[in-house]
């Protein structure tokens, strides 16, 4: 089993989260009653909706990671799973997600501005990164 398989299991036994298919045409997402929150895209890679605002609040934290990608303007972050350790920061991550999307929507939050990331990230292997 994958790190994103256990991870999405896990994530399946939360009662706020329901699977379906991603809006973005590729993998399975977790939804919330009112919006997408996670989209797997692959064996490790995830998509995250945590919203502008909760990503500016917490960005130094998000920044400090090698698991997290960051683009600049969305309200998704993109998180590679190397180990369980990336699967728990991503269960945290979506803990924080859910929170945010209780709030009411704002203009910019991302829900309207381009989906997730997938496509608009590349994600590179640690060991490649730290090698190089």
């Amino acid at each position: 089993m994958t790190l994103a398989q256990r991870a999405m299991e896990r994530l399946q036994a939360w009662p706020d989260l329901m699977a379906g298919p991603a809006s973005c045409g590729t993998g399975k997402a977790l939804r919330s009653v009112r919006d997408e929150i996670v989209h797997f895209h692959s064996s490790r890679d995830v998509d995250l909706h945590l919203t502008r605002r909760a990503i500016q609040r917490i960005h130094s934290d998000l920044a400090g990671s090698s698991a997290i990608h960051l683009l600049p303007g969305s309200g998704w972050v993109t998180i590679h799973l190397d180990c369980e350790a990336d699967v728990d920061l991503l269960l945290s991550l979506v803990s924080i997600a859910l929170k945010a999307h209780q709030a009411p929507p704002a203009d910019d939050d991302g829900r309207r501005l381009g989906g997730c990331n997938f496509r608009r990230v590349t994600v590179l292997p640690r060991d490649a990164v730290a090698g190089g």
